[in-house]
Protein backbone atom coordinates (compact mmCIF):
# COMPACT_ATOMS: atom_id res chain seq x y z
CA UNK A 1 0.00 0.00 0.00
CA UNK A 2 1.28 3.55 -1.32
CA UNK A 3 1.87 6.27 2.17
CA UNK A 4 -1.41 8.13 2.24
CA UNK A 5 -0.19 10.56 4.24
CA UNK A 6 3.21 13.06 4.21
CA UNK A 7 5.33 12.69 7.27
CA UNK A 8 7.08 15.71 7.08
CA UNK A 9 8.94 15.13 10.19
CA UNK A 10 10.34 12.44 9.77
CA UNK A 11 11.88 13.75 6.25
CA UNK A 12 12.77 17.49 7.52
CA UNK A 13 13.72 18.57 11.01
CA UNK A 14 11.77 21.10 12.62
CA UNK A 15 11.86 23.96 15.35
CA UNK A 16 10.24 26.32 17.48
CA UNK A 17 11.51 29.70 17.66
CA UNK A 18 11.15 32.98 15.93
CA UNK A 19 12.20 33.64 12.21
CA UNK A 20 11.95 35.99 9.89
CA UNK A 21 11.46 34.43 6.34
CA UNK A 22 11.99 35.08 3.30
CA UNK A 23 8.98 36.87 2.24
CA UNK A 24 10.04 39.43 5.37
CA UNK A 25 7.38 38.06 7.47
CA UNK A 26 8.08 36.77 10.79
CA UNK A 27 7.16 33.02 11.89
CA UNK A 28 7.41 30.57 14.86
CA UNK A 29 8.29 27.57 12.76
CA UNK A 30 11.51 26.70 11.44
CA UNK A 31 11.95 23.74 8.86
CA UNK A 32 15.51 22.24 7.23
CA UNK A 33 13.60 22.07 4.18
CA UNK A 34 17.33 21.20 2.61
CA UNK A 35 17.41 18.21 4.02
CA UNK A 36 14.42 16.83 2.50
CA UNK A 37 16.08 15.48 -0.85
CA UNK A 38 18.83 13.64 1.58
CA UNK A 39 16.24 10.45 0.94
CA UNK A 40 14.93 10.58 -2.61
CA UNK A 41 12.81 7.32 -2.35
CA UNK A 42 9.91 8.67 0.11
CA UNK A 43 10.37 12.03 -1.55
CA UNK A 44 9.50 10.04 -5.22
CA UNK A 45 6.95 7.98 -3.53
CA UNK A 46 4.66 11.74 -2.65
CA UNK A 47 5.49 13.10 -5.46
CA UNK A 48 3.72 10.09 -7.15
CA UNK A 49 0.86 11.08 -4.95
CA UNK A 50 1.06 14.82 -6.21
CA UNK A 51 0.71 13.95 -9.95
CA UNK A 52 -1.98 12.09 -9.14
CA UNK A 53 -3.88 14.79 -7.24
CA UNK A 54 -2.72 16.95 -10.58
CA UNK A 55 -3.30 14.69 -13.09
CA UNK A 56 -7.29 16.08 -14.03
CA UNK A 57 -5.69 19.30 -14.33
CA UNK A 58 -4.38 18.58 -17.91
CA UNK A 59 -1.28 20.19 -16.91
CA UNK A 60 1.41 20.80 -19.63
CA UNK A 61 4.27 22.24 -18.21
CA UNK A 62 5.33 21.50 -14.23
CA UNK A 63 7.56 24.97 -12.76
CA UNK A 64 9.40 24.88 -9.82
CA UNK A 65 10.92 27.44 -7.55
CA UNK A 66 14.44 26.95 -7.09
CA UNK A 67 15.93 25.49 -4.98
CA UNK A 68 14.10 22.36 -3.33
CA UNK A 69 10.51 23.34 -4.58
CA UNK A 70 12.49 22.37 -8.21
CA UNK A 71 13.22 18.84 -6.92
CA UNK A 72 9.93 18.18 -6.12
CA UNK A 73 8.74 20.00 -9.60
CA UNK A 74 11.23 17.69 -11.40
CA UNK A 75 10.03 14.43 -9.98
CA UNK A 76 6.65 15.51 -10.32
CA UNK A 77 6.87 16.35 -14.44
CA UNK A 78 8.65 12.68 -14.42
CA UNK A 79 5.25 11.23 -13.48
CA UNK A 80 2.67 13.41 -15.22
CA UNK A 81 5.47 12.64 -18.27
CA UNK A 82 5.76 16.69 -19.30
CA UNK A 83 7.85 19.20 -19.28
CA UNK A 84 9.76 20.62 -16.22
CA UNK A 85 10.65 24.62 -15.85
CA UNK A 86 12.56 26.17 -13.05
CA UNK A 87 12.50 30.26 -11.33
CA UNK A 88 15.36 31.74 -9.63
CA UNK A 89 15.37 33.89 -7.20
CA UNK A 90 16.41 37.34 -8.18
CA UNK A 91 16.63 39.90 -5.14
CA UNK A 92 14.79 43.09 -5.28
CA UNK A 93 15.55 46.78 -4.75
CA UNK A 94 13.93 47.07 -1.11
CA UNK A 95 15.20 44.30 1.06
CA UNK A 96 13.57 45.27 4.26
CA UNK A 97 9.52 45.29 2.40
CA UNK A 98 7.42 42.38 2.17
CA UNK A 99 8.51 39.58 -0.54
CA UNK A 100 11.54 41.47 -1.36
CA UNK A 101 12.54 38.59 -3.52
CA UNK A 102 11.60 37.77 -7.22
CA UNK A 103 11.31 34.71 -9.50
CA UNK A 104 11.90 34.55 -12.98
CA UNK A 105 11.88 31.43 -15.11
CA UNK A 106 15.04 31.59 -17.52
CA UNK A 107 14.92 33.06 -20.57
CA UNK A 108 15.71 29.73 -22.77
CA UNK A 109 12.93 28.25 -20.65
CA UNK A 110 10.17 30.96 -21.27
CA UNK A 111 8.90 29.72 -24.56
CA UNK A 112 8.18 26.28 -22.88
CA UNK A 113 5.22 28.07 -20.93
CA UNK A 114 3.90 30.22 -22.97
CA UNK A 115 0.32 29.82 -24.02
CA UNK A 116 0.55 26.43 -21.69
CA UNK A 117 -1.12 24.88 -18.80
CA UNK A 118 1.07 24.87 -15.49
CA UNK A 119 1.36 23.39 -12.86
CA UNK A 120 3.59 25.37 -10.00
CA UNK A 121 4.75 22.86 -7.40
CA UNK A 122 6.84 23.42 -4.35
CA UNK A 123 8.50 21.66 -1.60
CA UNK A 124 6.63 22.99 1.33
CA UNK A 125 4.59 26.74 0.91
CA UNK A 126 4.09 28.85 3.55
CA UNK A 127 4.11 32.78 3.57
CA UNK A 128 4.49 32.11 -0.05
CA UNK A 129 7.24 34.05 -1.30
CA UNK A 130 8.55 31.63 -4.10
CA UNK A 131 5.03 30.62 -5.08
CA UNK A 132 3.56 33.86 -5.76
CA UNK A 133 7.24 35.28 -7.30
CA UNK A 134 7.03 32.36 -9.88
CA UNK A 135 2.98 33.06 -10.29
CA UNK A 136 3.79 36.87 -11.15
CA UNK A 137 6.28 35.56 -13.54
CA UNK A 138 4.47 32.49 -15.20
CA UNK A 139 1.55 35.26 -16.07
CA UNK A 140 3.93 37.74 -17.08
CA UNK A 141 5.54 35.19 -19.85
CA UNK A 142 1.90 34.06 -21.23
CA UNK A 143 1.73 31.18 -19.22
CA UNK A 144 -2.08 29.50 -18.34
CA UNK A 145 -1.43 28.83 -14.44
CA UNK A 146 -3.55 26.37 -13.64
CA UNK A 147 -2.72 24.61 -10.51
CA UNK A 148 -0.86 25.12 -7.28
CA UNK A 149 0.89 21.82 -5.52
CA UNK A 150 3.00 20.90 -3.15
CA UNK A 151 4.05 17.96 -0.18
CA UNK A 152 2.59 20.36 2.79
CA UNK A 153 0.97 23.63 3.37
CA UNK A 154 1.81 25.44 6.44
CA UNK A 155 -0.85 27.59 7.78
CA UNK A 156 -3.93 28.84 5.23
CA UNK A 157 -1.61 31.13 2.63
CA UNK A 158 -1.64 28.15 -0.07
CA UNK A 159 -5.33 27.61 0.12
CA UNK A 160 -6.29 31.68 0.12
CA UNK A 161 -3.57 32.50 -2.63
CA UNK A 162 -5.29 29.51 -4.82
CA UNK A 163 -8.54 30.59 -4.63
CA UNK A 164 -8.12 34.04 -5.21
CA UNK A 165 -6.03 33.12 -8.49
CA UNK A 166 -8.56 30.30 -9.02
CA UNK A 167 -6.12 27.96 -9.10
CA UNK A 168 -6.46 24.10 -8.12
CA UNK A 169 -4.74 23.19 -5.01
CA UNK A 170 -3.39 20.12 -4.33
CA UNK A 171 -1.25 19.63 -0.94
CA UNK A 172 -0.54 16.27 0.69
CA UNK A 173 -0.63 17.28 4.54
CA UNK A 174 -1.35 21.10 6.25
CA UNK A 175 0.34 21.68 9.07
CA UNK A 176 -0.95 25.01 11.65
CA UNK A 177 1.27 27.50 11.63
CA UNK A 178 0.89 31.07 12.33
CA UNK A 179 3.14 34.18 10.16
CA UNK A 180 2.89 37.78 11.04
CA UNK A 181 3.77 40.82 9.31
CA UNK A 182 6.91 42.60 11.21
CA UNK A 183 4.81 45.37 12.88
CA UNK A 184 2.35 42.77 14.06
CA UNK A 185 4.47 40.04 15.23
CA UNK A 186 3.48 38.70 19.00
CA UNK A 187 6.94 37.54 18.89
CA UNK A 188 8.56 40.78 18.44
CA UNK A 189 5.82 42.78 21.12
CA UNK A 190 7.15 39.99 24.11
CA UNK A 191 10.57 40.97 23.25
CA UNK A 192 11.73 37.60 22.12
CA UNK A 193 14.81 38.37 19.74
CA UNK A 194 14.53 36.56 16.35
CA UNK A 195 16.82 32.96 16.39
CA UNK A 196 18.46 33.57 12.79
CA UNK A 197 18.26 37.26 11.81
CA UNK A 198 20.14 36.20 9.00
CA UNK A 199 17.61 34.01 7.10
CA UNK A 200 14.86 31.34 6.88
CA UNK A 201 16.14 31.57 3.19
CA UNK A 202 13.66 28.61 1.92
CA UNK A 203 11.08 28.65 4.42
CA UNK A 204 8.90 30.27 2.22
Amino acid sequence: MPDTTIDLPSLVPSRRGHFRLESGHHGSLWLDIERLCLRVAPVRRLAQQLAEALRGDAVEVVCGPLVDGAFVALLVAGELDVPFTYSERVAGTSPDALYPFHYRVPDALRAEVHGRRVAIVNDVINAGSAVRGTFIDLKSGGADVVALGALAALGDWAERFAAGERLHLAVLETFASAVWEPDDCPLCASGEPLSDPLGAMGRR
